[in-house]
């Protein structure tokens, strides 16, 4: 038996000039239906005429394969996967993808065969002839109409379907409307002849849809997306009709359902006229929301009309609200106990609670307006709101979120109405007898229930992970992105605007949950917890004297609920919950130094306690009451006979001596913050000495021993200490900034000797026992010493004040002891902190290290470039640090800039574009499109004063990169004609002050470089986009024209008065998003921005900024100064005539809104 590879089967099947053959596979393993085994042979035969169509395909081979894919193990699974890929990547599979589709039973090699006929028309399509393109036309068209025209098989080949669906739409992308202008009368003239087929076809719409508006960016040029757009709206009309037909008329579910998804995907971009001039509203509030199955995507609907805001529709809008809350109340009547029936509801039954919440919380933040206008309506609006708090008490994150996000919107606005509460006078906004505001007053009873969820709720401040570090090390680690304190920070925010609303409310509901922690009707951990975070959360939103009656309460209760619980765990919950609070009100402790002394006390006590978590809670309130009150440690306090610091500093080896090292390392820096704030530098230098005393005794113990007898510094004990002491000395650092150098000329050279052993030592080991030997904790221990010293040394040169004598005293004696160290060393045991420390010195030395350049980058600049050469993937900190480096050698220098952008301009265009056209690096095709755009804006700006290539001027350096680049892409992409590159590069010039504009313009060349462009380019739409580049070009020329123009006259123009800018009347600005880049690029002298108004008519049309001009009262607008009223005056100009708001499509009042939204 002879055993064939991948390429033999592919050779096998698709070879035109065998007439027959054998072919015979060899795979291990076992398949579901049958054995596949090393002698498993088959026999292929295939007849292939000239034309390439197969006679005869044994089909059953190629289901075996697949299914040794799927539920192979092991190498055969591997061996079955390359034969499948080889076989999709030849160019004439696809010939035998309807072979296959007929005669497998398989619905995976179905499938397989039908991705191999996708591939081709999205990369081929226009190079097919067009015999063929129309061949695979109605080839697919006639098997999703077999497929699909009765119900059963449609249930049953559902994914089969649906991978025809999207080969067809894959066609429509090319054929419709140039090739096929009849695809939509067909499409809706097909569905009126059989449900089943409609149900289908709704699909085929929908994923049309999808394709064309929601996922066209990346998959389709621009203008060919725009193109697509246009038709999909010009021929709305019949779609829509049959959608209305099928609601009014069909009894069939699940063609209802898909009618309602299509509808759905639809409303984002349908001319609005479509939504509020017909009867679509009314039909699915009263026909389909009150039926359980078409309920959730009936609501959806209603949520994608609710975000459109169009002042023409704002009835309907009204009427919408109302008739979905009466019916709403049918459904779930008010007084359903929300939370228990989600607990217990079908998922269908949550999903609906979710999107109820999105449809209150998106009609209440575009529309509430309307309802609040109308006393009748009010009732609805309490109503709800009723629903939105009840929702909030969910137990489900996600469906929070969405009601945070409205709470903390209608908080806000009711706050910045009238910032002051109805008590508070002010010469202002004083009210008439202290009254409340109208809509404060309207909220008022809602707004007391959601500060009663807000603080029940309330999530946990930050999050924090011991892990282990790369030296073996258990260490904490504070997180700062995560999910949960992006959720405080949101719940932090709206409850301080409910607080200043009424803090006499907040305070009320905190202490009455307060008492009932301690009475024990409410007592739980978690309900201390957030109720304790959420006291912590509103430090600073009280006055002053209410603060502190209020915390004054808190924490009494709190010590009295820590004597009266039992158990450590309790008392550890309740302990830490103490010191939370307290370190969240800086501004009382400040105040009141007998409290705050008794606080540190208090937390030095718990530094004391073994619990779990007590420790490293005291600890990081200790620090953080050092940043906030610094001052009053170092001062002699009223009471006092002497300043609080020399209190600790006395007493600081028992405080610490039941810590961990990394909590005694936090200790350290908290007292150094304190002593930092001692201004006068005799005491300080003092102060520094006592605090160092007890790390200085140790290290200077290791050191004396080490001098009689370097073994020492083998022993893991002593390096381990060596190592804990640095990193004390490296926080130490960190608090007291350049004053460290006192202590840091202490032990400098020792450390520095100390580097060198450790260096030695680690250098023997590998030479012995080979680079595993890095791994082992004393040598990673070794290297634990060897990175605290150079972060010792980067931190305290980022800090220190005087360059010189750090340049004369401590750099040569480091760069002695590092840099020859780095460079002999092997790779795995070279720190990469000698890079980032370098990078540091060079970018805080400046001129006075330049001598020294030649030395660093002699030692470590070749060795690590060999490191980092070979791929990607290794060593990722010296890769990182080896860039921060080379960007502080040359960050000062402007003049290596020219000999830099000589020798390595074109090559790094060249690598940049093989990096963006690689479809793995998507991901950072932003990044990309920045460096591009600045590179083509160098040349643009002149800034680029060399020339870049042979035999031409630095003038003429545009037209030598263009044609270089015109070279380089025809010979990468020899399938693109001239036209189309030449476009593409017009575009990179025009767009690089644009980066969004400039990634899009990046994308549709990607996009085009996956195609076969052909000779029809018709898609292409070239002179459409020619044209926008021109107008992109124009417009960018005129704003630099206009920067200069007002740099050049107002440069010495005095500023005017305050005396003369007259108060303007209130305003209601709609401002366009076009106004935001022009001010952008206008850094004018003061006041000098006044005098633009002349030189309105120098901008393009696009830039003139239309406002709503009118005297309404808004209080948003105090806060503008009315130095803003008056450039808001000076640039108002009438608006150009709007489009009619029945043909404007919901993206563009989106749009629209976003403008808006930016300006507020």
């Amino acid at each position: 038996m002879s055993v064939f590879s991948e390429k033999d089967l592919i050779v096998f099947i698709l070879n035109e000039k065998s007439k027959k053959a054998i072919f015979k596979l060899a795979l291990a393993g076992k398949c579901r239906t049958r054995p596949f085994s090393l002698t498993k042979t088959a026999e292929l035969n295939v007849k292939l005429g000239r034309n390439g169509s197969a006679d005869k395909l044994d089909i059953s081979l190629l289901d075996d394969i697949v299914e040794c894919m799927y539920l192979g193990k092991g190498p055969e699974q591997r061996m079955a996967q390359e034969v499948l890929t080889t076989l999709k990547e030849h160019p004439d599979a696809w010939t035998r993808v309807d072979t296959i589709l007929e005669y497998s039973g398989n619905q995976q090699t179905k499938y397989y065969a039908l991705q191999i006929l996708e591939n081709v028309i999205k990369t081929r399509w226009k190079v097919l002839p067009r015999p063929q393109c129309e061949g695979i036309k109605k080839y697919i068209v006639g098997l999703i109409i077999k497929t699909s025209s009765e119900q059963q098989i449609l249930e049953k080949e559902k994914v089969y379907l649906g991978k025809l669906n999207m080969i067809l739409v894959q066609i429509l992308k090319y054929e419709w409307p140039r090739n096929w202008p009849s695809f939509i009368s067909d499409i809706v003239g097909a569905s009126k002849t059989n449900e089943s087929l409609c149900q289908n076809n709704m699909t085929i719409l929908k994923l049309l849809s999808e394709e064309v508006f929601d996922f066209s960016s990346g998959q389709m040029t621009q203008a060919k997306a725009k193109h697509l757009k246009d038709s999909m709206c010009s021929e709305f009309s019949q779609i829509f009709q049959l959608c209305q037909f099928v609601m009014d008329n069909s009894q069939n579910a699940p063609l209802v359902g898909s009618n309602l998804e299509t509808l759905l995907r639809f409303l984002n971009w349908i001319p609005l006229g479509y939504i509020f001039e017909t009867k679509l509203i009314t039909t699915l509030i009263y026909k389909f929301l009150n039926v359980p199955m078409f309920r959730n995507v009936t609501l959806k609907c209603l949520t994608e009309i609710a975000a459109v805001q169009v002042s023409q529709y704002d009835d309907q809008v009204t009427q919408l609200f109302t008739m979905t809350m009466e019916q709403l109340k049918q459904m779930l009547p008010l007084e359903t106990n929300i939370k228990d029936a989600y607990q217990k509801g079908t998922d269908d039954e949550q999903n609906f609670i979710q999107n109820l919440s999105l449809f209150l919380c998106t009609f209440l933040k575009e529309h509430v307006i309307l309802i609040e206008r109308k006393s009748d309506y009010h009732s609805f609006l309490m109503e709800a709101l009723h629903y939105l708090i009840l929702i909030s008490e969910v137990d489900e994150v996600e469906i929070f979120k969405v009601c945070l996000e409205y709470w903390n919107s209608l908080a806000a606005d009711l706050y910045r109405e009238s910032p002051f509460s109805a008590s508070t006078t002010s010469l202002m906004l004083a009210r008439p007898h202290g009254e409340m505001p109208i809509r404060r007053q309207l909220y008022n009873p809602v707004l007391s229930r959601i500060r009663r969820v807000m603080i029940s709720r309330m999530a946990k401040p930050e999050e924090v992970l011991v892990v282990e570090n790369e030296q073996g090390e258990v260490v904490r680690e504070f997180m700062k992105d995560t999910d949960s304190i992006n959720l405080y920070k949101n719940m932090r925010e709206t409850l301080v605007y409910l607080t200043h609303l009424d803090y006499a409310d907040t305070e009320n509901i905190m202490t009455e949950k307060l008492h009932n922690q301690v009475n024990g009707t409410e007592w739980s951990w978690k309900n201390l917890n957030t109720l304790c975070w959420a006291i912590g959360s509103i430090s600073g939103a009280m006055y002053e004297d209410d603060e502190k009656r209020f915390l004054v309460t808190v924490i009494k209760n709190l010590l009295g609920l820590c004597e009266q619980k039992r158990g450590k765990d309790n008392k550890a919950i309740i302990a830490s919950n103490i010191m939370y609070v307290v370190g969240q009100y800086p501004r009382f402790l400040r105040a009141h130094w007998k409290f705050l002394k008794t606080v540190v006390n208090k937390l030095f006590e718990f530094m004391h306690e073994t619990h779990d978590g007590v420790q490293d809670m005291a600890c990081d309130t200790f620090i953080k009451i050092a940043q906030k009150c610094r001052r009053h440690f170092v001062q002699v306090q009223v009471g006092e006979v002497m300043p609080f610091i020399e209190e600790i500093l006395t007493s600081i080896n028992t405080i610490i001596c039941d810590l961990q090292p990394q909590q005694v390392h936090t200790f350290y820096e908290a007292v150094g913050l304190m002593i930092s704030a001692q201004t006068d530098q005799v005491p300080q230098d003092h102060l520094i000495e006592r605090y160092m005393m007890l790390p200085n005794q140790v290290w200077d113990g290791i050191i004396n021993q080490a001098t009689l007898n370097v073994e020492v510094l083998k022993d893991p004990d002593a390096v381990k200490q060596l190592g804990n002491i640095l990193k004390t000395n490296v926080r130490a650092c960190k608090a007291l900034g350049h004053p460290y150098v006192l202590q840091l000329g202490r032990i400098y050279l020792d450390m520095l000797n100390v580097y060198k052993v450790m260096s030695e030592n680690i250098s023997s080991a590998i030479a012995t026992n080979g680079e595993s030997v890095t791994k082992q904790p004393l040598i990673r221990s070794m290297r634990t010493v060897k990175k605290e010293t150079l972060k010792l040394i980067s931190g305290w040169v980022s800090q220190s004040t005087d360059p010189q004598m750090v340049a004369g005293n401590f750099i040569p004696p480091l760069l002695d002891a590092v840099l020859l160290d780095y460079q002999r060393n092997v790779p795995a045991a070279r720190e990469p902190e000698v890079l980032s420390t370098m990078a540091t010195i060079v970018n805080t030395l400046e001129n006075h290290i330049t001598e020294e350049i030649p030395q660093i980058f002699d030692a470590v600049f070749e060795c690590t470039l060999d490191m980092i050469n070979k791929d990607f993937e290794e060593f990722p900190e010296h890769r990182t640090n080896f860039f921060l480096l080379l960007q502080a050698n040359v960050a000062q220098h402007e003049n290596a800039a020219q000999s830099f952008y000589q020798t390595y301009f074109t090559d790094i265009l060249q690598h940049i574009f093989s990096v963006v056209t690689d479809s793995s690096h998507t991901a950072g095709l932003t990044m990309h499109a920045t460096i591009l755009a600045y590179m083509f804006s160098l040349l643009e700006a002149n800034k680029v004063t060399v020339s870049l290539g042979p035999n031409i001027n630095n003038t003429q350096n545009i037209t030598y990169i263009q044609q270089f680049l015109l070279n380089l892409l025809k010979a990468a992409f020899p399938h693109l004609n001239e036209l189309q590159i030449k476009i593409f590069i017009d575009g990179l010039f025009s767009f690089n002050q644009d980066i969004p504009a400039f990634k899009e313009h990046l994308r549709d060349f990607l996009v085009q470089i996956r195609e076969f462009a052909g000779e029809d380019n018709s898609d292409l739409f070239l002179e459409e986009r020619e044209t926008s580049i021109r107008q992109a070009q124009e417009e960018k020329l005129c704003l630099d024209s206009f920067r200069q123009s007002f740099l050049l006259v107002f440069e010495h123009l005095p500023p005017p008065t305050l005396s003369s800018i007259p108060s303007p009347p209130l305003l209601t600005p709609t401002l366009f998003q076009d106004f935001f880049p022009v001010l952008s690029l206008l850094p004018l002298p003061k006041y000098s921005i006044l005098f633009l108004s002349p030189s309105l008519s120098s901008l393009p049309p696009r830039y003139s900024i239309p406002f709503l001009s009118h005297t309404l009262t808004n209080p948003d607008f105090l806060n503008l100064s009315p130095l803003l009223c008056l450039l808001l005056l000076l640039f108002c100009s009438s608006p150009p005539p709007a489009s009619s708001p029945s043909l404007m499509s919901v993206n563009e009042v989106k749009q629209t809104k976003v403008a808006d939204e930016k300006y507020q």
